[in-house]
């Protein structure tokens, strides 16, 4: 009983923190998408609107289109994240790898970067008439690459820009876990005769679960709230071909301080991150819930 005590003690600060920076807000947010606040609006006061912020979203058709654009961009690059980020943590552990310290150094580089000065040099990068993107594609292949004017480049950008970020985070996380496997299944497995790839589809990946989940989980819900970079590179254009749903909700939260369906918005995109979550969650691990 005392040994209980002593554990709760120690957990109260954390719990505090949590409880503050964490249940307060979701109650305000909670709270805001049940009223109509527009302090832009002729009446900027707080009037009580039920659940009409939660109809309109069915409606609204910039909403859902951003929605549906985000789920395809979150799609992408996590599946291509994963692949890659996997193919990288096998060249960087390879023993006879010339200089792996050093190109384990510059992998990670991208990581430290600030998601809106990531943006901001790849504007620069892919800008026409001055960034090298469009010189080289122009010289080379006879591209005329805008990502002001096409959507398919400036979408394809976007996806290209998300995986030079975040792919050594993936190529990190399974690097420490490959690094932690245990020998012995592999060598059981070759000894019986499997080749390379039923090795990694039946005693890689099982054995591997754990992390690759993890990394799924932390790339997915950093994917479906991209905000920054996106804004820096095309500002959601052009016509709306790179506006993710967290774009969408800050031009309405801050530009037309939309509050009370910002925070409708806010909710919903929660619900469809928790629901992913768990449907990916079932997927890799066949269980419905976090017993067995």
């Amino acid at each position: 009983m005392r040994q209980s005590n002593i554990g709760w003690l120690f957990l109260a600060p954390a719990t505090l923190i949590l409880f503050v920076v964490g249940f307060i807000p979701f109650i305000y947010i909670l709270y805001v998408g049940f009223f109509d606040w527009n302090t832009n609006a002729l009446d900027p006061t707080l009037r009580w609107a039920g659940l009409q912020n939660y109809r309109n979203l069915v409606f609204d058709t910039t909403f859902l289109s951003s929605l549906a654009r985000t789920l395809v961009f979150a799609f992408i690059v996590v599946i291509s994240e994963l692949l890659l980020g996997y193919v990288l943590a096998r060249a960087l552990m390879a023993d006879r790898l010339w200089g792996r310290q050093f190109f384990r150094t510059i992998h990670t580089l991208p990581i430290v970067v600030a998601p809106i000065a990531v943006g901001a040099t790849w504007r620069l990068l892919c800008v026409p008439g001055f960034g090298i993107v469009p010189y080289y594609l122009k010289l080379w292949f006879g591209i005329d690459y805008n990502i002001s004017t096409n959507a398919y480049h400036a979408f394809g950008t976007a996806i290209i820009m998300d995986l030079w970020h975040w792919t050594p985070f993936v190529t990190l996380s399974l690097m420490a876990g490959l690094t932690a496997l245990p020998k012995e299944p592999l060598e059981q497995a070759q000894i019986d005769g499997g080749n390379k790839l039923q090795i990694f589809w039946y005693v890689i990946v099982p054995m591997l679960k754990p992390v690759l989940l993890t990394t799924v989980f932390i790339r997915l819900m950093d994917a479906l709230r991209s905000v920054d970079e996106i804004w820096m590179l095309t500002k959601g254009g052009p016509a709306e071909a790179t506006r993710f749903i967290g774009l969408h909700i800050w031009i309405n939260v801050f530009p037309k301080t939309d509050y009370g369906y910002g925070a409708a918005m806010s909710l919903l995109t929660l619900y469809v991150t928790i629901v992913l979550s768990w449907l990916l969650f079932v997927a890799m691990t066949g269980r419905k819930g976090g017993a067995q």
